[in-house]
């Protein structure tokens, strides 16, 4: 009999070797290069503030005043502006982008605006206010005596007298500074620049003209006349190599700018005997890839042919292996033996569906003590005997299949004092049960959120300890490393006397101890998940390690990881990622007031810090940094110092290798990604969703 999944297998590998050919052949028919318009991290590197969401890239935060903010975004991949040696002259170039900038309270004064840029520098990074976060403030202000090769073109909302801005409101050339060789009012365009509205800009330049122009529009359409139209020649500041990507700043206000689409292109570019033209191209959220090539009519033909008869092979394919596929599944889901031999098992015994179904009440809703993305757990009392399971019934769906098989092959030879025991299993009438030891107090959330709180400093410090000790175990103690991708206080139960039980392990990985770690979908839940595993898609036990600091900062602040918080004044609340929250305490030397109000001082001040460092360090964004599970045990032991945890949160940079795309990423809520943070949509005024602060 063949398996099913590895019927879904082949048709995964058919289906992606037919569009490989395709893709292949079209491409060799039409003489050109394609490449993905799918948004990839490889693609992108984020600095400062920046963060993707939904597609977009945000480059500033919504600060309060008067707090600033920097970012910038540009294409990992450098771009050719010259050609080989013996060329004359620099490539020409079109960009088309649409962005938003939006003051964020009423009666903001706004500001600073921000760039499109051009730079020799793959870590364009300035300073904040008119400086527009790509220029050195440091940097006389005077075009052309920045260090750097920096071409920029400026959507300026703030008028800075001392670069010569002619309006709050306009567009400026930019060569090597902040002071614009050439700028205009767009009052009489009708552009207004901070109105919050979609604005679409085109920035065209030809070189064999010496000709830069700027259009802007609200609907999409290219104007015909441009805004800023200018003759310069940009040859001394086009180098072989070259970096695009975009900034701003603000300071002293909350303005936010977003960028919503974007591509590029340069054309034109000379050979040594002139003789060709090359176009390289390079796509962003939200556009697709341009084209560009010769060919003769045989080639066009070609080529339409299969684009045609290659996505009719696909359907052909698929259908086939999905009958197939489907057939087999049905023979596998209505055979009567279980999908474990009982000799595989030695630990977990088997119940049978219909002593659980008794001792459930027939999974009656009045059992139910808790419910996941995969299944219901309920509460099961065994006839005849005083004791009380937890029973976790997951339907047939696939992927509820896959993390049962997952938690049971990865929980059931795990022995540790601070682990949820799995007691047993059961694979009968269509349906998944796992039997584990009934856990009386809960969840650590339901005890840390409750009204009142139930936990005493003493006690949280015990749930901080546990954790850390069987972390470590899992990490380094076992046989093989276990990931376990989902620590969160949802998944951390309390038993009789309050100590910690770490569960759910229906995403948890093993992994030997000398192989590095591969991509796999990126899972979790959000603001607990590590800034490199959204990256890379790579769980690692630093990742886990991540999971644990947020925790820790839980359990002493009494806030969730994304948490609201109301706006001075009366205006409207907003969300404060707690992590960055506590770093800022840290900053000012007020760490101690990070402590959680409710126990109402009633805590060891020395282990209180030692606690709240612990999670910093822990929570730190470069994953190197962070320690080793075994250091963390040994340190709230009193065996080891805490890891030093600088003053100022440290600067991510997201830049990668690794191709994992934003449509690959899956999470137990939400859709917002945000400086490594996936966010998701608000269920209570202090539940974990909607947008965070950095």
């Amino acid at each position: 009999m063949v398996d099913p999944l590895l019927s879904f297998l082949s048709l995964l590998l058919l289906t992606a070797a037919l569009a490989e050919a395709t893709a292949v052949a079209a491409a060799a028919a039409k003489n050109v290069t394609m490449e993905s318009a799918t948004l990839s991290f490889s693609d992108l590197t984020l600095l400062g503030d920046s963060f993707l969401r939904n597609g977009s890239v945000g480059l500033t935060r919504d600060t309060g005043v008067p707090s600033s903010s920097a970012g910038s975004v540009l294409c990992t991949r450098a771009f050719a502006f010259r050609g080989p040696a013996g060329a004359n002259g620099t490539a020409s170039f079109a960009a088309r982008f649409s962005f938003v900038i939006a003051n964020q309270n009423a009666g903001s004064t706004g500001g600073d605006g921000l760039a499109f840029f051009i730079s020799s520098d793959s870590a364009t990074l300035g300073a904040t206010g008119g400086y527009l976060g790509l220029f050195n403030s440091t940097a006389a202000a005077v075009p052309g005596k920045d260090a750097r090769a920096i071409v920029a073109v400026e959507f300026d909302t703030m008028v800075n007298a001392e670069f010569s801005d002619p309006s709050d409101n306009h567009v400026g050339l930019d060569l090597g500074s902040p002071v614009s060789v050439d700028a205009v009012d767009l009052a009489a365009s009708g552009i207004v620049l901070n109105s919050g509205n979609l604005t679409t800009a085109w920035i065209d330049y030809r070189s064999n003209d010496h000709l830069l122009e700027v259009s802007l529009s609200y609907s999409g359409v290219k104007p015909k006349r441009p805004v800023l139209s200018l003759a310069v020649d940009l040859s001394a500041y086009l180098k072989e190599a070259m970096y695009v990507g975009f900034s701003a700043s603000t300071e002293g206000s909350t303005q936010q700018h977003t960028i919503k689409e974007w591509s590029f292109r340069t054309f034109g570019l000379p050979s040594a005997t002139n003789a060709t033209s090359n176009v390289s191209e390079q796509a962003v959220p939200g556009v697709n890839v341009t084209e560009s090539g010769g060919g003769g009519a045989h080639k066009k033909r070609l080529g339409l042919a299969i684009s045609v008869l290659g996505p009719v092979a696909l359907a052909a394919a698929f259908l086939f292996f999905a009958w197939v596929s489907v057939k087999k599944l049905l023979l596998l889901t209505s055979r009567k033996e279980p999908i474990f031999p009982p000799e595989l098992l030695k630990g977990p015994r088997k119940f049978s569906h219909k002593e659980l179904s008794m001792a459930t009440r027939g999974f009656h809703a009045s059992r139910v003590i808790g419910r996941g993305a995969f299944g219901t757990v309920y509460k099961a009392a065994m006839p005849g005997a005083a004791t009380t399971y937890a029973v976790k019934r997951s339907t047939q769906a696939h992927q509820s299949r896959s993390e049962f098989v997952a938690e049971l092959s990865v929980i059931a030879c795990l022995r540790h004092k601070n682990l949820v025991q799995l007691e047993g299993w059961c694979d009968e009438k269509g349906e998944l049960l796992l039997v584990y030891e009934y856990m009386p107090n809960g969840s650590l959330d339901k005890a840390l959120y409750g009204d009142p709180c139930t936990l005493s400093w003493p006690e949280r410090h015990t749930v901080a300890a546990g954790i850390a000790s069987v972390l470590a175990y899992l990490h380094q103690e076992c046989e093989q490393r276990v990931i376990h991708r989902d620590i969160k206080t949802g998944n951390i139960l309390l038993d009789g006397n309050l100590s910690p039980r770490l569960g759910d392990f229906g995403l948890a990985r093993l992994m030997d101890h000398n192989k590095s770690p591969v991509s796999t979908l990126t899972a979790g839940t959000m603001g607990y998940l590590a800034p490199e595993y959204l990256q890379s898609g790579k769980a690692t036990d630093q990742t886990d390690v991540f999971s644990y600091g947020v925790v820790v900062l839980e359990v002493c602040c009494g806030r969730r990881p994304i948490d609201k918080e109301e706006a001075n004044g009366g205006g409207a609340s907003k969300n404060v990622n707690l992590v960055d929250w506590v770093w800022r305490l840290h900053g000012e030397d007020r760490l101690i007031e990070a402590a959680d109000p409710r126990l109402n001082g009633e805590f060891d001040r020395e282990g209180m810090l030692r606690l709240l460092l612990v999670g910093l360090s822990c929570a730190n964004p470069n994953c190197e940094e962070r320690p080793a599970m075994r250091r963390v045990v040994q340190i709230l032991n009193c065996e080891a110092d805490p890891v030093p945890v600088p003053r100022k949160k440290p600067l991510l940079v997201f830049s990668s290798s690794a191709s994992m795309k934003l449509q690959e990423m899956a999470f137990s809520c939400g859709d917002d990604v945000r400086g490594g943070y996936q966010v998701s949509k608000p269920a209570s005024p202090r539940s974990e969703g909607a947008d965070i602060e950095r």
